[in-house]
């Protein structure tokens, strides 16, 4: 059985190859990750990472300047969680990206966080609800893994 990479067909190859690298350093700081998190407001975050200490992190990734320039959605993230970060490509000019969020510059074999972003204040409530949420997404991906068959 394979997974598959692009659950709705809109990740390019750009996209896909900085979620790899990015999950990478995300997994290796101690991070369970997830791609493609569907949040209570119905925004998708690109990548939504929990560590051992409940600190919750949401990666958006920018693919182009396009992509970027099109994108209004991401301010919403700040809700949800304690770090938000932008990781893009090599080739894309980091100038580009704001500066109250942190920056990751990845390829497909790793990544490298290049600006830590202010630690924002989640609730209480709502770090509660967002790892519900995340090991509930988490426990059906790993279930549809093992019985694809499943409802």
């Amino acid at each position: 059985m394979q997974l598959q990479l692009r659950p709705d067909g809109r990740q390019s190859d750009t996209a896909l190859m900085v979620q790899r690298g990015t999950g990478r350093l995300l997994r290796a700081a101690g991070f369970a990750i997830l791609p493609e998190f569907t949040l209570t407001t119905g925004r998708r975050a690109d990548i939504i990472g929990v560590n051992d200490a409940g600190q919750i992190w949401i990666v958006e990734i920018k693919s182009s300047v396009g992509d970027f320039r099109c994108d209004t959605k991401w301010p919403e993230y700040r809700d949800y969680c304690d770090r938000l970060f932008f990781a893009i490509p090599t080739s894309l000019d980091p100038a580009i990206m704001p500066d109250d969020a942190g920056l990751i510059i990845a390829d497909s074999w790793g990544a490298d966080i290049i600006r830590h972003p202010e630690a924002l204040a989640l609730h209480t409530s709502r770090r509660k609800a967002v790892t519900l949420a995340f090991a509930r997404a988490a426990a059906l991906r790993l279930h549809g893994l093992y019985d694809p068959m499943a409802e």
